[in-house]
């Protein structure tokens, strides 16, 4: 991960993190020049400077030195960056009927993939007697709800939105990255299978997950991600 200290844009992440990922693709996509700071939140002066930026203490979060602005919430992050440090790919669309479709596909993937995917994820690393199975049962039930609605909307587009990459995209990735490691959708929906795979080829998304290939073994479904995103080990 190139580290542009002193630049304008500093990046709160964790490179495991799948909101991280989100804004990462964006930011590469684009060229874009940042500073990423690790937050371990198990150290004190880590988790302090992150409070210190936004008291949530959710991440990612970009700080923009030049305008002195705190940008929390991964979806603002990426349309701020595409008011203010525009580049090559424009992610959110002047036409503001595709805008709409745009935000709607990247709320969807936040919320109806990445939420009940986060769930079974944190399910896993509950201490014993507090699992909830109810939860999680509930949880794969909408991923299979939510796979069948992406293969009808891929019916006819390239993209989720359309016919070109967006803000919407850059959500889709992380959300079926660790998706699949619990419910796999390759087998049943082919349409979303081969969306996937296109994205997969997309140098901004190789990169984001080869960064977090390092932290992989501290996910609870390790042994579930494809051994093409493992490196050897001699």
């Amino acid at each position: 991960m190139d580290n542009y200290r002193n630049s304008d844009l500093v990046l709160y992440l964790h490179p495991l993190a799948s909101f991280c990922h989100k804004v990462l693709i964006a930011l590469y996509e684009n060229g874009a020049k940042f500073e990423s700071k690790l937050v371990d939140l198990s150290d004190n002066d880590s988790r302090d400077e992150l409070l210190s930026q936004w008291s949530v203490g959710k991440i990612p979060i970009l700080r923009d030195r030049l305008h002195k602005k705190t940008i929390p919430e991964t979806s603002i992050i990426i349309e701020y960056l595409d008011m203010n440090y525009p580049g090559k790919v424009k992610l959110i669309p002047d036409d503001p009927n595709l805008v709409l479709e745009v935000r709607l596909w990247d709320r969807f993937f936040d919320m109806y993939v990445s939420d009940p995917m986060q769930k079974i994820v944190l399910d896993q690393i509950r201490p014993n007697g507090k699992h909830d199975p109810y939860g999680v049962d509930q949880s794969i039930t909408k991923l299979s709800i939510v796979y069948e609605m992406l293969e009808a909307q891929l019916n006819s587009k390239e993209f989720i939105a359309g016919e070109f990459f967006s803000m919407a995209d850059c959500s889709a990735v992380p959300a079926l990255f660790f998706a699949d490691t619990i419910l796999s959708f390759r087998n049943d929906y082919p349409k979303l299978t081969n969306y996937y795979e296109r994205l997969l080829k997309r140098h901004s998304v190789m990169r984001t997950i080869e960064e977090a290939e390092p932290y992989f073994q501290l996910y609870p479904f390790y042994d579930k991600i494809p051994k093409k995103f493992i490196k050897k080990t001699i």
